[in-house]
Order: C-alpha cells, then sequence, then structure tokens
C-alpha cells in the first residue's frame, strides 16, 4: 500500500517553553558559529555539493524502512554530510532540510525545531565526524577504513541524537528518563544499523565515481564539477520518486511516544502548507507524494546552496 512519508521529527506540545526555548538559543549559537566557520572553509566551487547532499539527504529522508517491534527507520544524514563537508558545513546543510521539513511539511514542531536542529543535525555531524576521523586513523587510508569508519560514525550518531532527545524529554517532564532513555536508545540502536548501511554505501560510492569529494577543501574543476552536480540531483529525484513506498510504521520516537503514552500531547501545526508531505489539491496518494517530495527536494537544494552563497559572500566582504 502506497503511503505518505511518516513525520520524523519532535512536535510542538513533547517539550516545555522553557526546554524549547533553551534549545532555539543553542541552535541560533551553533548555525551563527557554522557560518562564520565555513566562512574560512568552503571555496567557490564546493558549494554546489552544499545543495546535493541537503536534496540527497531530504529525498532520503522521506523513505522509511521497517525494523522490528512494529516501528521504521530513516536516514538522518548528519553523519555523510560531515564526513563529505565538515561537521559546520554539515550543520548548515541539516539546518536547511530541518528546517523546511517543519515550515513547508508541519514535519516537526516550530517552537521545538532548536531541538530537531541540535538533535538530527549539529550532533549527528560533529559525533559522525568525529568517530569517522578516529577511526580512519586507526584503520589507516583504506577501502575498509571507509566503509568500517562510516558505518560506526553513522550508528553511533544515530544513538547520540537518541540519548539527547530522550534527556530533553525527560527534562520537560514528558516521560521519566529511566524509561525514556533505554526506549529511545534500544530502537535506535536497530535503526542506526540501517543509517550506518546507507552511510557507508553512500560513501563507496563517492569513492569509486568522486574520490576526490570525500576529502576536506576539495574543488573540483568546472565542468566536471557541473556534470557531478546533475548527476547527483537526478539521483535525489529518483530517490523522491520512491517516497510513497516509505513503511506505514511510526519512526522511532512516534514509537516510544506511543508504548509510554505521551503521543496524545503533541499539539498540530497553526498552519497547513504541504501536510505530511502531499499537495492537498491533487487527490492521487502516490502522485501527490512524490511532487510534494520533489518540490521539498529542490527548495532545499535552493535554500542551502543560499547558505552557502551566504557564506563566500561574508568571505569576500571580511576580505
Amino acid at each position: 500500500m502506497l503511503q505518505s512519508p511518516v513525520p520524523l521529527h519532535i512536535p510542538d506540545g513533547f517539550l516545555t517553553p522553557l526546554v524549547s526555548a533553551i534549545g532555539w538559543i543553542l541552535a541560533l549559537t551553533m548555525i551563527a558559529i557554522a557560518l562564520r566557520q565555513t566562512r574560512n572553509q568552503l571555496g567557490e566551487r564546493q558549494i554546489p555539493m552544499m545543495g546535493v547532499l541537503a536534496a540527497f539527504i531530504f529525498a532520503a529522508q522521506a523513505i522509511n524502512f521497517p525494523i522490528a517491534a512494529g516501528t521504521s527507520g530513516h536516514l538522518l544524514g548528519g553523519a555523510l554530510a560531515a564526513i563529505i563537508m565538515g561537521p559546520w558545513a554539515a550543520t548548515l546543510i541539516m539546518t536547511a532540510v530541518i528546517a523546511i521539513q517543519s515550515l513547508l511539511f508541519q514535519d516537526g514542531g516550530l517552537l521545538v525545531m532548536g531541538w530537531n536542529i541540535l538533535n538530527m543535525g549539529v550532533f549527528t555531524a560533529f559525533t559522525g565526524y568525529v568517530v569517522y576521523r578516529f577511526t580512519k586513523s586507526l584503520l589507516g587510508r583504506n577501502p575498509v577504513a571507509l566503509i568500517a569508519g562510516g558505518f560506526v560514525a553513522a550508528w553511533l550518531s544515530v544513538e547520540v541524537g537518541a540519548i539527547a532527545t530522550a534527556f530533553e524529554l525527560a527534562a520537560s517532564g514528558t516521560s521519566p528518563l529511566s524509561l525514556a532513555l533505554p526506549a529511545m536508545a534500544g530502537v535506535h540502536a536497530l535503526i542506526g544499523l540501517g543509517e550506518g548501511v546507507i552511510t557507508s554505501a553512500a560513501l563507496s560510492l563517492l569513492q569509486v565515481s568522486r574520490p576526490q569529494a570525500l576529502e576536506m577543501g576539495e574543488t573540483a574543476p568546472g565542468r566536471r564539477g557541473a556534470i557531478f552536480v546533475v548527476t547527483a540531483m537526478a539521483l535525489s529525484i529518483i530517490v523522491a520518486l520512491f517516497s510513497p513506498l516509505a513503511s506505514a510504521h511510526p519512526d522511532g520516537l512516534e514509537f516510544v511516544a506511543e508504548q509510554q503514552g505521551f503521543l496524545t500531547i503533541a499539539a498540530d501545526a497553526p498552519y497547513s502548507i504541504l501536510p505530511d508531505y502531499t499537495i492537498p489539491f491533487i487527490g492521487n496518494p502516490a502522485v501527490t507524494t512524490i511532487l510534494a517530495v520533489l518540490v521539498g527536494t529542490l527548495v532545499v537544494f535552493g535554500l542551502a546552496l543560499l547558505l552557502g552563497r551566504l557564506t563566500t559572500r561574508r568571505q569576500t566582504t571580511g576580505d
């Protein structure tokens, strides 16, 4: 049966206003630092990679894969983005993805968006990056290190994001830490396996097709870079076409919320644009989901490019 993608993020109502405000303060601080840091790291020809990664991660997140116990998982992508672009650029990439999911598709609350950016973007990016670099330093520069490092980094990044969410729920009085922590960590330990496989596969594909993209500070020649961007965007669009096949099972957080009885406190979004990854005036369930995800993919691509251009513009004006 064709399904719309399952909503992925913390909804409003799960966290108190105070906890939500702290999340916004921390997220905005990290975004500001990321803009400043990437100003000194990104070259003009690396900007398209930010858009491509954001588009691919958004499209891939729309496809939930089933796991045990009647729940489902999905790619987060923070570790993948950080391994390729570094953690600060990955913070901007993930911010673009999560912001569009919340603002355009009402996937994740507005008040809690700060924590969604931190949990799924900042924490996953920095965890993934550090673990990947450490693993490669132990195993050396070889295909085994690439696959193993990518898998371990991605798996652990999911666990860190899940554990952080458990602490946020506990701080809000939504679920005791003694219940939320083992539940979130346990479910996402399984989801992290899928994250690890997808991340390792993506890195292996890049290693074969464009190994220089895995090197920090890589700048692509103009023509080959353009071909790569077009090819990668085409791949993102192809991935988006499979979004109606997403698993109908709840994702890890929704599964835990249902099991522990706090799912009903989730608040509805105050407005509706493309709710649940659909276009309201299109009745065909497959077509409406595909078109909505395609729209989101292109918008995320544009926003990530805009953030990248902003860093280069700041660099130019600063010089």
